[in-house]
């Protein structure tokens, strides 16, 4: 089952492919913060993440400084996409990612999360209860046509204290890549 506003956050003991951040393996604990965490479902050959890279890592960014924690999270089989390997996960990251970049190999994690495309972002409060699930906004390929900031909304709401007036929305790109 998918997880809905207000549930807890599956925890998690995962190996690490940016060693520039991070211990070899983490756990949501490990990348969670005092104010909240965020968690991305991504990958290395979607074009919406590839797309989004930029903007993923300003997120991140912004919430270092908010004192959220941040981790990307590759669940797709590298049978089905090679690109998606822990190694290619540890060359996307040497060239340069500010937060940890998880391998959820046995798609365990993806599963808990119900996480069913990338990039698909999911946002804790301090209590690691979910607060906002969905896309960041609406043109994850085409920056320059967005009309949304439904993830930045629910980030302002997080630190404002207050519940997002949008908790849920549906994301926008390639589907997860399930092993057969």
């Amino acid at each position: 089952m998918p997880l809905e506003t207000g549930d807890q956050a599956p925890t998690f003991s995962l190996p690490n492919a940016n060693d520039a951040v991070g211990g070899s393996s983490m756990t949501f604990d490990d990348v969670s913060g005092s104010r909240g965490t965020l968690i991305v479902f991504e990958c290395n050959h979607c074009p919406y993440v590839v797309a989004s890279v930029s903007r993923i890592n300003a997120v991140a960014e912004q919430c270092a400084s908010l004192n959220i924690g941040f981790a990307g999270i590759n669940s797709n089989d590298p049978v089905v996409y090679e690109n998606d390997s822990f190694e290619h996960m540890v060359k996307r990251a040497e060239g340069g990612m500010p937060y940890p970049y998880l391998h959820d190999e046995t798609q365990t994690v993806a599963h808990a999360y119900g996480a069913k495309r990338t990039p698909e972002f999911y946002l804790f409060d301090d209590q690691h209860r979910l607060v906002y699930q969905g896309r960041m906004d609406d043109s994850p390929r085409h920056p320059g046509e967005v009309t949304s900031s439904e993830l930045a909304d629910a980030i302002a709401a997080l630190v404002a204290g207050e519940q997002p007036s949008v908790d849920y929305t549906e994301s926008i790109g390639c589907s997860v890549k399930w092993k057969a």
